[in-house]
Formats: structure tokens, C-alpha cells, sequence
């Protein structure tokens, strides 16, 4: 039995207790026509007395209408606004539309599946949002009168399989709504025309569009937390609102594209003409608990937008919809900037990510390679790129603790904080003479953090991992879980994720690996920087718990790489005893040619003690 079939014989039900309501019928009748309604779905006959019945005595009491599925063999009536839902169909989308505004009701990818369907073998198709959840409706005022066309009746004009014209009569004009789709394509093109409205000025129309997504990934706050509203100012470029909670905006400059976007599947709506700057707003809001909505949907969101029609039409705007997945070579094809939605991280680390890891993930794809392994060739091309500086940070590290008994003994020369300069200039001398710097592994450092925050961000916003297994994790675009408790723990979460704990262990593995080239700080009230090297990966057990497998996965192989580059270059290729005797060989021929011109930084710092000295010996005076 279909959606449609099913939803019928609960309206059909729902008509006729209204109508025994009304009439005042025994409990045994009441009884006799429920068990009636099976055989009534099969009698035209008898579906049509039932629909005229509810409908004459709603009209007479409330004044509401029921939706019911088909408008056969059903009169017209003033003021009454019939749902009537019929379905078109690509080989990528199945679309509900309802003559109810003449607007599309639902929507559903026929290739994609949500995680309940996928997890549990189903085919059903996934739905980005159902009857009740999308809503686009155009508002304008007829003198004093608000006017919205969620509330006219829409017929359907024409029975194309690739286009779909809905009309509605208003005082002798036509309002019409054109659909078109076609294969191969997540775009419906879409345009509306006001035609011979006497009296409704253009600028008085503004189009209401209003969507609540529903979950369709493993992790429903993983959805929201980065689901909001996107879009292209003409002038200001792209921007969104707000992730974590309710936001809004009034626009100052024309808009060129609205996109409602959650983790992996959005809708974008591009006007062919900009909306206008006066009265477009959009807003995101956030669900109470209490909300019915709060365990089953995303987020809801709004737009009012006002219409700059064709000026070479007569009251015709035309637009694009996109309805489909936010996968970065899909987006990527549209010269609408639609990519940026993505959220691959700002300046460097976007650039990053698009012009260096997605392409070489994309091309590892193409290759071949499964999603597990082409995670492990990109770890491992760009830890074997980041060698060098790898290579450069440990040696920095090696001469400095190769000194460190020559910086303790100055530490303890000058105790007292009156002779600071003294300390930092006799320090600076002692690296000047040795060639080593304690800077020296900083910038290394900082050529790398770029790289790691750069991944952060992108797999978890990498379409590619969505729905794909790896060994335990039966989705790599969310958590892997081993152990689910049943209970949610704080901070933690209700499971444990086998991927998160071994990129914590080889992070600690790493850190107890390298604390002896940590130097301590000397001076009091300074944190212990071990403890801290050793709180980090036990904070990120909790940290990375919930977050996409695929990401834990990226950043476990990548430390184990650099244990392994980091055993190679002690065992093989750096030898200490060797690299201790060269330092003191440029220590001795630095003191053998005297004394050398003083730097800049140097003076500087020596003016500046002497004048510290001076304001001391006044001081005490």
C-alpha cells in the first residue's frame, strides 16, 4: 500500500466520524460504518456522498475543509481551499506537489537514503522534508486585504512528465507557478507570472518560503549543530547566520541566492533577478524540547523575500531551485559560488582544502581506491610532504636539549629578577655561538598547524564519507561505536568510539615519546607544559566522540606516521653524539674569532638593561 493509498483511507475515516458527529448517531452505528470504511475506499459511489457530506457540514459549522487526496467528482465552493497531491518523478528526485498554493509538498532523493534506511537495508528514498514541512506561498495586499496564495485553490493545467503548470483565478487575472525538471539534474526550474492583476503593484509581492528539514543522519545534534541558513549578498558576498542558535537578518544589499543547508543535502533557491534589499529577511530557529518537532527534525527555516520581476515580462520572476546533496564537484559546477556553503574552514584553511586535499581526494577516488585507504594514501602523502619540517622541528629540538645543562647553569647564575636582561642576553649569546634557536621548532610548527586545522574541518564536511564503511564504523561521515550504554554520560556521550580512543593513545604514545626535548618553563607561576602535553589527548576522548569516524581515522594514521618518521630519523638519521661535537665546534670558533658586531636586537636589549640598572640604583636611592 502507498503513502497516498494509506493517507486516503485515514482521511476517508476522519470524514466520516464528522459526519456521524454531526447526525447523531447511536455508538452501534458509529461502529457499524468504521468497519464500513475498507469497502468504502472501492465504491466511487460512496466516496463521493462522503466527501459531499463533509464538506456541506464543515462549511455550515467551522468553516474548515479537510484535506482530502483527489478533487474528482467534488464541487467547487466558495472560500474552500481543497488539497489535491500528485507526484512527478525523475531519476532523481520523486516530488509531491499539492493544488493547496499550487507548491511543492515533498521531496525525495531517489539515491540516497537516510541513516535509519541505510542501517537497516531498506530502499526507501530519502525525504529532505514531508507533507506539512515546506511552504512557499506569495503574500500581497489587495487594497486593505492581505492576500497569500496558500490559501487559493491551484489547478493543474497540464500533464507533462517534465513539467508541471499550476493556475489559480483571482478577480479576473491568473496567477500561474511553471515547474520543469528533467533526468540528471537536481534543478527544477521554476517560474511564477501575475497575469492582468489589475491593481497589485509588483513591489507588493513578496514570496514566503519556510522548510523544516528532516533527520536523516546517525546523530541528530551533529545535523543541527551545523545546519543554518546560507546565502550571496550582489554586494557583500557569501555569509550564513548562525549554526548553534536562533538568528536573523534584514538585508542591506540584494541577494542573489538563499540556501537552506544542513549537513549533507540542501535547497537553494536563486532568483534569475536578485531579490530585493527591502523587506528580505531570513531566520533560523532552534526547537524547545517540548517542541513535537525537537526528536524528528533539523531546524525550521524561514525567508521573506520580495520579488524584482523580468523587466522584459509582463509580472513574471523566474527562479532555480536546487534540491540535492552538498557534495563539493556537484556544487562545484555552478558558477553561483554554491560550493561555499561547505564549510571547509575561512582563508588559508579553505584554500587548503580546495586546492590541495580535495583534489587529491577526489582523484584517489577516481582511481579506484576505497574510502579506508584513500583516508590512508592522503595521511601519507601529506606527512611525507611535511617530512622536512618534520625532520627540521626534532633536530631544533635535539640542540636545545643538547644545551640545556648550559641554560640551566645561566638560570642559576642569575637567580634574581634585577638581572633578567643579563640572563636573556647571555642566552642569546650562548644560541648565537652554537647555531641552535629555541624559536627554531616554532616556525616548523606553524607550517603544520595550518594543515591539521585545514582536515578538521574537512571530513566532516566531505559528502564522500556519508554512508561509507570502514572495518567496525559502518558510517565514516559520523561516530564509529563499539559499546553503545544506553545512557548518555556528560561531556561524553552514550557510546564509546573505537577510532577516537586509538588516536588518543598514539597522541599520548607520541607525547611521552618526544616530553624529553620539552623545555620547562623557568619562571614562577608558568604551567608545567608536560601536564598539559599529557591532558590533551585524554581531553580528546571526549572532544572527538561524537565527531566523523573518518576524521578520527585521519588524524590516528597521521600519528602513527609521525612515530614512525620520528623513529627513522633517531635510529638513522640523526646521530646526537655527532651533532653535540659540531655545536661545540661552532661554539669554540665563535669564541676563538672574538668578539662579533653587535646586532640591532642586541644593542636594543642592552640599552635597555642599562637603563633598567640606572632605574634600580635610583630606586634605592
Amino acid at each position: 500500500m502507498d503513502r497516498n493509498t494509506l493517507t486516503g483511507l485515514v482521511l476517508i475515516g476522519l470524514l466520516l466520524t464528522v459526519f456521524t458527529i454531526i447526525n447523531k448517531p447511536s455508538e452501534e452505528e458509529i461502529k457499524k460504518q468504521e468497519a464500513e470504511i475498507a469497502k468504502a475506499k472501492e465504491n466511487a459511489q460512496v466516496k463521493k456522498q462522503e466527501n459531499e457530506s463533509a464538506l456541506i457540514n464543515s462549511s455550515s459549522s467551522t468553516g474548515n475543509i479537510p484535506e482530502v487526496d483527489t478533487l474528482q467528482n467534488i464541487p467547487a465552493q466558495q472560500n474552500v481551499v481543497l488539497d489535491s497531491v500528485f507526484t512527478r518523478e525523475t531519476d532523481q528526485f520523486r516530488i509531491d506537489f499539492s493544488t493547496k498554493g499550487g507548491q511543492i509538498s515533498a521531496m525525495f532523493l531517489n539515491k540516497y537514503k537516510s541513516y535509519d534506511s541505510y542501517s537497516r537495508e531498506l530502499n526507501d528514498a530519502l525525504c529532505l522534508f514531508a507533507k506539512g514541512d515546506h511552504l512557499t506561498s506569495y503574500s500581497f495586499f489587495d487594497g486593505d486585504q492581505l492576500i497569500q496564495t496558500k490559501d487559493l485553490n491551484f489547478e493543474l493545467k497540464n500533464d507533462s512528465k517534465t513539467s508541471v503548470v499550476l493556475e489559480a483565478s483571482y478577480k479576473g487575472g491568473i496567477i500561474r507557478q511553471t515547474y520543469k525538471f528533467k533526468d540528471k539534474s537536481f534543478n527544477i526550474d521554476y517560474k511564477v507570472e501575475f497575469v492582468e492583476l489589475n491593481g497589485i503593484a509588483k513591489d507588493n509581492i513578496q514570496l514566503i518560503w519556510q522548510t523544516a528539514f528532516l533527520q536523516t543522519e546517525k546523530l541528530l545534534s551533529e545535523q543541527r549543530r551545523v545546519s543554518t541558513i546560507c546565502f550571496d549578498e550582489k554586494e557583500e558576498g557569501f555569509d550564513y547566520l548562525s549554526e548553534t542558535s536562533d538568528d536573523e537578518k534584514d538585508f542591506d544589499n540584494e541577494v542573489n541566492w538563499i540556501a537552506y543547508k544542513q549537513s549533507y543535502f540542501s535547497s537553494f533557491l536563486s532568483p534569475k533577478t536578485p531579490f530585493q534589499k527591502n523587506g528580505t529577511s531570513i531566520k533560523v530557529s532552534t526547537y524547545q524540547e517540548e517542541n513535537a518537532k525537537d526528536s524528528t527534525h533539523i531546524k525550521d527555516f524561514s525567508s521573506i523575500l520580495t520579488l524584482n520581476f523580468d523587466p522584459n515580462s509582463n509580472n513574471t520572476a523566474s527562479f532555480n531551485w536546487y534540491f540535492g546533496p552538498n557534495d563539493y564537484e556537484l556544487l562545484n559546477e555552478y558558477n553561483e559560488n554554491y560550493d561555499d556553503i561547505l564549510n571547509f574552514g575561512w582563508g588559508l584553511f579553505r584554500w587548503i582544502n580546495v586546492y590541495a586535499v580535495q583534489p587529491l581526494f577526489t582523484l584517489l577516488l577516481s582511481l579506484g581506491f576505497g574510502l579506508g585507504l584513500s583516508i590512508f594514501l592522503l595521511t601519507l602523502f601529506i606527512k611525507t610532504a611535511l617530512m622536512p619540517v618534520q625532520w627540521k622541528m626534532f633536530v631544533s629540538s635535539v640542540k636545545m636539549r643538547i644545551l640545556k645543562p648550559k641554560t640551566e647553569a645561566i638560570n642559576a647564575k642569575y637567580p634574581n629578577k634585577d638581572d633578567a636582561m643579563k640572563k636573556q642576553m647571555e642566552m642569546m649569546n650562548l644560541y648565537k655561538e652554537s647555531g641552535a634557536s629555541p624559536l627554531s621548532g616554532c616556525l616548523p610548527m606553524l607550517i603544520q598547524m595550518p594543515i591539521l586545522l585545514a582536515v578538521f574541518r574537512f571530513f566532516p564536511s566531505a559528502f564522500e564519507l556519508r554512508q561509507q564503511s570502514f572495518l567496525w564504523a559502518d558510517d565514516l561521515s559520523s561516530y564509529d561505536s563499539i559499546l553503545d550504554f544506553g545512557f548518555s554520560i556528560p561531556l561524553y556521550g552514550d557510546h564509546i568510539s573505537l577510532f577516537t580512543l586509538l588516536m588518543s593513545a598514539t597522541t599520548l604514545f607520541y607525547t611521552v615519546m618526544n616530553s624529553g626535548n620539552v623545555q620547562q618553563p623557568t619562571q614562577p607561576g608558568m604551567p608545567n607544559m608536560k601536564v598539559l602535553m599529557y591532558i590533551f589527548p585524554v581531553m580528546m576522548i571526549f572532544f572527538f566522540n561524537n565527531y566523523s569516524s573518518g576524521l578520527s581515522y585521519y588524524y590516528f594514521i597521521s600519528t602513527l606516521f609521525s612515530i614512525l618518521i620520528m623513529f627513522m630519523i633517531k635510529k638513522f638519521f640523526v646521530d646526537e653524539e655527532k651533532l653535540k661535537l659540531k655545536m661545540e665546534a661552532k661554539a669554540g670558533s665563535a669564541a676563538a674569532a672574538g668578539p662579533r658586531k653587535k646586532s640591532k636586537f642586541q644593542a636594543r636589549l642592552e640599552e635597555m638593561q642599562r637603563k633598567q640598572q640606572e632605574a634600580l640604583k635610583n630606586k634605592k636611592k
